[in-house]
Order: C-alpha cells, then structure tokens, then sequence
C-alpha cells in the first residue's frame, strides 16, 4: 500500500486504551519494521517535545501478540517516510501527514491490509497520566507560590499567574507517578523582570507549593482534554477545574480525569550551579 496522506487518529487522549485498526503500510526502519495503521490508542513519543514516553503495548495480528517496542511520530510527504528526529518539517505543515510510527520486530508476522487490535499496558498508561497531569498542576502552583518575584508585567499561566514555568523551563520529563522539571534561570529571565532571589530558600519555596498544591488535589476537581478533532496534529488542551478557575493548557499527552486519581502531590526543589545562570530542578512525585 501507499503512504497514508492524512494524520493517524488517536485516542489515547480520551483515554482509550484498545482499538481495532487497519494496517496501512509497513517498512523496514532501521533493525525493526514500522507499522502504520488508521487508528491507534497508543501514545507515541514526539522528538519536538519528548517529556512523555511511548506507552508500553502489544499488537495483535492473526491471533498472535506481537510487542510495540517503540513509538514515535513520524510525517510523509506520501513518498518517504520519516521517524523521530528525521522528520523535516513542523506539524501541521501543507502536503504532509503526521502519523504514528509503531516499531515492532523485524520479523513480525503482520502485513499491509490486516486488521489488528492494538492494547496498551494499562497501569503503565495510568501511572504516566497520573505523572503528567501532576507536572501541570506543579507548574502552575510553582507560578503561583513565585508570583511576587517579578518585577515586570509579562507573559501569564493559565491561571493569569506570572508565568515562571513557560519562561524559565529548558525540560520536562514525565515518569510514572511523577515528573522532573529543569529550570534555568539566566539572563533573559531576569530581563523579563524575575527576581532570582526567590529561589534562595528551596525549601520554604517548595512548603509553599506543596500548600498550594493540597489545596487543589482534595476538590477532586475534574480534569479533561478539549480537542479540534482526532488527527494526530489536531490540537488538544488539558483542562482542569481548579477553584481559581478553569486551567487550559496546550497538551498533546494523557492525563487522569481526576484531581482525586493523584492522592497527595508534593515536589522537591534542587539547585544547580550553571554558568551565568541558575538551575532549579523540580521534581513532582503523586501518591496515586
């Protein structure tokens, strides 16, 4: 078959974890194949923003459970192919589709035209859920518990908080239950009006997210994903009704549809030393 000409759809964002997909195209990539099918539950790793993993999943074709071993997001042109870091162009962009690239073994037994079903490992998929929507709430009570430190009006969080996460963040990393967050804070961000003294006492720092962060996670409030559509490019949004309002933040991941699926929510601050700059890292740990 030929390359697909429109984005994969997925639903792992509402929370599926099975569909049954047709098989569109398969090559070789590297020492595995790549699978590309119509419809998947499968949440892939994306190179542009890689801070949540693949899910843990199993293909099975013809009665036989063939592993996922990777997945990543891949675009063509409807000639090539590419995976990862390989693909050449932005998301959305004309004449491309965005698929989702399942790697399995170089031997599989599945072929072009097949109908498989598709199943992610279910508690993996929670625990990274749980992970994820803790980092948003994290960064947003970090904001908060910092919103005196600046100096300048700028750019706010989705809580109108001045925004010390999306100014100062170099990485985010989701892991099961939890999630690490590195910060820099150098010379732009002291331009933008941030007063770095605010990071000299980690810990009370931290006290108060913690307080903040009990103060939401005991509403139970709900959580959601608002989206444009099932393709893989359309855009999503992470909701969640907190008592200052409802959060919306751009997402692409999976989350809980709970604040009550996270059980208590702390984090711990870290300082590291960098050149001309200083480094915090905030790492977010959910009781489940």
């Amino acid at each position: 078959m030929t390359l697909p000409r429109t984005d994969t759809l997925v639903t792992y964002a509402a929370g599926s974890i099975e569909e049954t997909a047709a098989v569109l195209h398969m090559q070789p990539l590297g020492d595995r194949l790549a699978v590309l099918v119509d419809r998947t539950p499968v949440h892939p790793v994306d190179a542009g923003w890689p801070d949540q993993g693949p899910d843990s999943a199993m293909l099975v074709a013809n009665g036989e459970a063939i592993e996922i071993v990777d997945a990543v997001v891949g675009a063509t042109d409807g000639e090539t192919l590419f995976a990862g870091t390989d693909v050449p162009v932005r998301k959305g962009t004309e004449g491309w589709a965005f698929v989702v690239v399942h790697l399995v073994a170089a031997d599989a037994a599945v072929a072009e035209g097949d109908t498989v079903m598709l199943a992610v490992e279910a508690d993996q998929r929670q625990a990274l859920s749980v992970g994820h929507t803790a980092c948003h709430l994290a960064s947003l009570a970090l904001n908060r518990a910092l919103a005196g430190a600046w100096r300048k009006e700028g750019r706010t969080d989705a809580l109108g908080a001045p925004d010390f996460d999306g100014t100062a963040i170099e990485t985010s990393t989701i892991t099961p239950n939890g999630s690490v967050d590195e910060f820099r804070v150098g010379k732009s961000v002291r331009k933008a009006g941030f007063d770095p003294a605010a990071l000299d006492d980690l810990a009370a720092l931290g006290h108060e997210v913690d307080r903040i962060l009990a103060g939401w996670t005991t509403t139970g409030a709900v959580v959601r994903i608002d989206a444009d559509g099932e393709g893989l490019t359309d855009r999503r949004w992470w909701v969640a009704d907190l008592p200052e309002g409802a959060a919306r933040i751009p997402c692409g991941g999976t989350h809980v549809r709970s604040l009550s699926e996270l059980g208590a929510v702390t984090v711990t601050l870290t300082r590291r030393e960098l050149e001309g700059a200083v480094g915090v890292t905030m790492t977010t740990r959910a009781s489940g």
